[in-house]
């Protein structure tokens, strides 16, 4: 063996030894996971569509017109959401309510569950949204622009109602009127209206009559309507009849034709602003004058019990009137609607009317009325 080749073999031998000395070496450590793994991320919002396939087609079917009794197991029948004149309707409020609290929140069916536990509020929002959809005709207007009624102010929403209001005027000559207005809607956005006075009054002589006053038939269409800016616009004609009997202070004696308008906006805070402009137009110059209107009402609605209970809508209303030839007449009109149904499909409102002007020649008025949205049901149901 040759000097480099003990030389090599001495090396050899000194690393192997320092090599058989040293630890064991450590496992290699694996990679550090990230952050948020794909798994533990949390999953991406549901749409509307998948909320309501989650929740709501067993019941309500995938076409949202309700599956048959054979698959629900119950009699109570289910609502076709692809009813636009039922489904476009109903605020959002009303929807989200049924589907928070369930359907005995509105006097509905027991059969349909309360959602609040097991979905969010904005699920929910989603879900009342997607339902909305099956309305294949968007032209119908919605019923968040559906407010609250006013004592003068017409509503711009083509509605089905039958309102009794009663009027008390005290002073000198005392009256007691009575007016029956049934209200019917027809097509995507026209109404027809009919009105019927029903009048007592107390003449010099302290003696009271009474008796039929001028009927009155109205039609009105809705114009325009949006969602998304919150408006609604209307516009039509009436038709005054001359049927009261003029010499009892129950009619004017002649026909009276009034075209008008009609606008509402919504405003922050469940609150909203309508107007009502027109022209009156006697037929008998000699007799009636001409006068031009303008109604303006500001109001919000609360709800009690978290948004789901009744419901309390405070108004304002601001009426001017100008005869021809004659000074501006100014009267402001404050008022109260309260829901008296689960459904919220009868209502009552008081309110007093007090001239600002002319205060000599016009009383203070007591005003009530009792209204009753007859589409959504019967009178006397979904009180409990």
């Amino acid at each position: 063996m040759t000097f480099k080749q003990a030389a090599r073999l001495a090396v050899f031998v000194l690393i192997a030894g320092r090599a058989s000395v040293l630890p064991a070496q450590a496992p290699v450590a694996p990679a550090p996971a990230p952050a948020a793994s794909a798994a533990a991320q949390p999953a991406p919002p549901r749409t509307g569509e998948e909320i309501y396939r989650a929740a709501c087609i067993t019941c309500h079917a995938a076409d949202g017109k309700g599956s048959p009794r054979s698959v629900v197991g119950f009699e109570a029948p289910l609502p076709d959401f692809t009813d636009c004149g039922f489904a476009s309707g109903e605020p959002d409020p009303d929807w989200f309510a049924v589907v928070h609290e369930g359907g005995p929140v509105r006097g509905l069916d027991r059969h349909m569950p309360a959602f609040g536990s097991a979905l969010s509020e904005p699920e929910i929002t989603l879900a009342v949204s997607h339902l909305r959809t099956f309305c294949a005709e968007p032209a119908w207007p919605r019923g968040d622009l559906n407010f609250p009624r006013a004592f003068f102010t017409e509503k711009a929403f083509p509605e089905n109602e039958a309102v009794w209001t009663t009027t008390f005027t005290g002073g000198d000559s005392k009256s007691v009127g009575n007016s029956l207005v049934y209200e019917r809607r027809f097509g995507v956005r026209n109404q027809v209206e009919l009105k019927a006075p029903i009048d007592f009054r107390q003449d010099d002589t302290q003696t009271w009559t009474r008796g039929l006053g001028d009927l009155a038939i109205a039609f009105k269409r809705a114009l325009y309507s949006s969602i998304e800016t919150g408006r609604i616009a209307a516009a039509g004609v009436e038709v005054i009849l001359p049927t009261g009997k003029e010499n009892l202070g129950l009619g004017n004696g002649y026909t009276v034709f009034e075209p008008f308008a009609m606008w509402g906006q919504v405003l922050p805070r469940n609150s909203f602003l309508q107007m009502h402009g027109g022209v009156e137009l006697p037929t008998d110059t000699t007799q009636g004058t001409r006068e031009v209107f303008l109604r303006t009402t500001a109001g919000t609605t609360v709800a009690q019990d978290r948004g789901f209970g009744r419901a309390w809508s405070p108004q304002f209303e601001v009426l001017w009137a100008r005869p021809e030839g004659g000074p501006s007449e100014w009267d402001v009109v404050p008022q109260l609607q309260i829901t008296l149904s689960k459904l919220q499909h009868v209502m009552v409102a008081g309110g007093v009317r007090i001239p600002v002007t002319q205060r000599r020649d016009r009383d203070t008025q007591l005003l009530v009325y009792l209204l009753w949205d007859w589409f959504d049901g019967g009178f006397f149901e979904f009180w409990r």
